[in-house]
């Protein structure tokens, strides 16, 4: 791993190395178990010939490097700071690796996202959310007290939550850092109006214990479409964080020093940077903040569909993000000719964004690409794969799978495979901690 330039991070990742294989990770083979997590990468293990457990999701160590390399690089290009969300992935591991490519900070969505990142020594943390449980600020209060190098950044969007935190932060030796979140109809969080977004804004202001620094939100929630209208949509929105952001300094009620404006899913983060990177008025000195996520390992689904790099790019001249999840899964029944059964279901792969896609069978160690064959449906512990006339699959075979929405695959999986280009060989592992 390269150093993130954050080195109580990179000292935690590398301790985590130390971390014993055993029956808590299901799929890995027990000829594994009581290896460190470095031991048993320097085994270089094959997925179906050393013994590991079916089902399993992989990832792929060329992917992800190549979208490492190519969100960084646009965003440096685009002169836009980037803080991917970790709930995407909760790998400490990977977010050293997205800090090495030059990410400003990490992306929380709660305060117990934001208890992890410390734990492993994030030392800037922007939370997406609002934070008006007493506990969380009492905690978080000690931790700035604590770390004078630790930079913290959340939400408010209501005059109510100012005063819930002004209370909860009484007595802290230093303010909390804050955005006004913009939202809109059909949207999550947020003020709704300016003239609230005005009010929450002179509240922070007169707040002994917060800050205001800007404005945020998230324009994902507003649409799944990339036809004009719901584009236009997405870009009036972000043009909406800019409006407020140069009232509040037309106003004097920005905090002294440089100013944060932040969107950015990753199905619009071309629209978001549209916006952000226009010009701002003279003497307000903004960096625009992408929250991005998603973009690290892409997906084979709803991601593909839709992302300005993916399988309808909206950006030119960059090439386009990779799917690095993928699953396998064996074939346990064919109960018809119509009908086979595999041994993943629910609890192992995600659903929320559509079915995993049957993309390639391995039969006695050889693989060929599966085309025609669909996932109907998914229980528990097993898909329901649709079979075409003449499919060559039966029971035992392995079929490899692409997924759909990463944020609902890591979560399942407390210790992922990485593989090597024959996408057999276990060259790393990557330990996630929701």
């Amino acid at each position: 791993m390269n150093s993130s330039g954050n080195a109580a991070l990179d000292a935690a990742v590398h301790a985590g190395r130390a971390e014993r294989i055993d029956w808590r990770f299901r799929s890995i083979a027990p000829t594994l178990a009581g290896l460190t997590l470095d031991e048993a990468a320097a085994r270089r293990a094959n997925l179906f010939t050393d013994g590991f457990f079916g089902p399993f999701v992989v990832l792929d160590a060329a992917a992800l490097e190549h979208n490492l390399t190519t969100m960084a690089r646009w965003c440096a290009e685009r002169g836009i700071a980037l803080a991917p969300h970790g709930k995407t992935t909760m790998a400490p591991e990977l977010f050293a690796r997205q800090l090495a490519h030059g990410a400003w900070g990490i992306t929380a969505a709660n305060a117990g996202h934001v208890r992890i990142y410390r734990a492993f020594g994030v030392s800037r943390v922007l939370l997406a959310n609002q934070l008006v449980d007493p506990s969380g600020l009492r905690w978080l209060a000690a931790e700035l007290a604590a770390d004078p190098d630790f930079e913290f950044v959340c939400w408010v969007d209501s005059v109510r939550g100012v005063e819930l935190m002004t209370a909860a932060l009484a007595g802290s030796p230093r303010p909390v850092d804050v955005l006004v979140e913009l939202g809109a109809d059909g949207g999550r969080t947020g003020v709704r109006d300016a003239s609230t977004a005005l009010a929450v804004a002179e509240a922070v202001a007169k707040s002994p214990a917060l800050r205001l620094r800007g404005t945020g939100g998230y324009e994902g929630a507003l649409s799944h479409h990339t036809d004009d209208t719901a584009l236009a949509k997405i870009s009036s929105y972000v043009d909406g964080l800019r409006d407020l952001a140069v009232t509040f300094a037309g106003k004097g009620l920005l905090a002294e020093g440089q100013v944060y404006v932040t969107a950015g899913g990753s199905a619009y983060f071309d629209r978001v940077v549209d916006e952000l990177t226009k010009p701002w008025p003279g003497g307000l000195d903004v960096l625009p903040i992408l929250r991005s996520g998603a973009y690290l390992t892409h997906d084979d689904g709803f991601y593909r569909e839709i992302s300005p790099l993916g399988a309808h790019p909206r950006i030119t001249g960059v090439e386009t993000l990779h799917p690095a999840l993928h699953a396998w899964a064996q074939v346990t029944s064919k109960p018809s000719d119509e009908l086979a059964l595999l041994t993943a279901g629910k609890r192992d792969l995600p659903y929320d964004e559509g079915m995993p896609e049957p993309q390639q069978l391995r039969k006695g160690g050889v693989l060929t690409d599966l085309t025609g064959h669909t996932v109907a449906k998914m229980n528990d512990q097993h898909a329901f794969l649709i079979l075409p006339a003449g499919s060559p699959v039966e029971v035992g075979d392995w079929v490899r799978l692409g997924l759909s929405h990463p944020c609902t695959t890591f979560d399942k999986w407390p210790l992922l495979p990485v593989v090597d280009a024959d996408g057999e060989t276990v060259t790393d592992f990557v330990r996630t901690w929701f």
